[in-house]
């Protein structure tokens, strides 16, 4: 299930009507008091987020969903009329998985949504098993991850990528590379959202966050030790 939480009614109609043709199951909601009441019921596979809505703006509830265990990692996409960097970054930075901005084409769309559900099936079918690097526990068979005592949430993009990384200890991925395993495309050549997340990824890894090393002009690789390891 998919919901779109898009105000302007025909881009909104346009949205479900094209994904119910193309096989897949979604609803429509004009105002956030109706997307939390369909929350309650239910939690969809994905949703598309507009940032300027009535009564309580689409960062807003990016927050939220975010700060909430459950919807911790649910899959999202910003759909806004802003366009410029500055948004996309504010939108990535807290906690979008992916941005498009109108007017889009209806294929694009679909493309991304489809990113991003393919990357969510990877996710709940990779190896059962966990990962402990020093401080650093990941068990993929529970979605959880440890820093130390402390549990961390985070999104789907920032979970795929540590997982990435867990599975590649030491190989060097550029941001090309990262931008195709974890997006499923090229998403425009903009590296800086590999970078946002990377960043974000680290901070809520607090003291574990420097096992992902930046390798300068190329990209990100992962510590095969701690770093107390390698000091003597």
């Amino acid at each position: 299930m998919i919901y779109c939480l898009e105000d302007d009614s025909s881009i909104r109609e346009m949205i479900i009507y094209t994904l119910q043709s193309y096989g897949m199951e979604a609803k429509g909601f004009d105002r956030p008091s109706a997307f939390w009441k369909a929350m309650e019921n239910a939690t969809p596979d994905l949703l598309l987020l507009d940032i300027m809505l009535p009564e309580e703006d689409g960062l807003s509830i990016l927050a939220r969903l975010r700060a909430n265990h459950s919807t911790a990692q649910l899959p999202i996409l910003m759909l806004t009329a802003k366009g410029s960097e500055y948004d996309k970054v504010v939108g990535l930075d807290s906690g979008a998985d992916d941005y498009l901005a109108k007017p889009f084409g209806i294929m694009e769309l679909l493309a991304r949504i489809r990113a991003l559900l393919r990357r969510t099936e990877k996710v709940s079918e990779s190896k059962q098993q966990e990962y402990s690097v020093g401080a650093l526990y990941l068990n993929a068979a529970r979605h959880i991850v440890m820093d130390g005592n402390r549990e961390v949430t985070l999104t789907n993009k920032e979970y795929n990528l540590l997982l990435l990384f867990l599975e590649h200890p030491g190989i060097v991925f550029t941001r090309d590379q990262l931008l195709n395993r974890i997006w499923g495309y090229s998403f425009d050549g903009e590296s800086r959202t590999v970078d946002v997340h990377i960043r974000t990824l680290r901070t809520k890894l607090g003291s574990c966050g420097d096992l992902i090393e930046t390798v300068r002009g190329i990209g990100y690789k992962f510590s095969e030790k701690p770093h107390s390891e390698f000091e003597n």
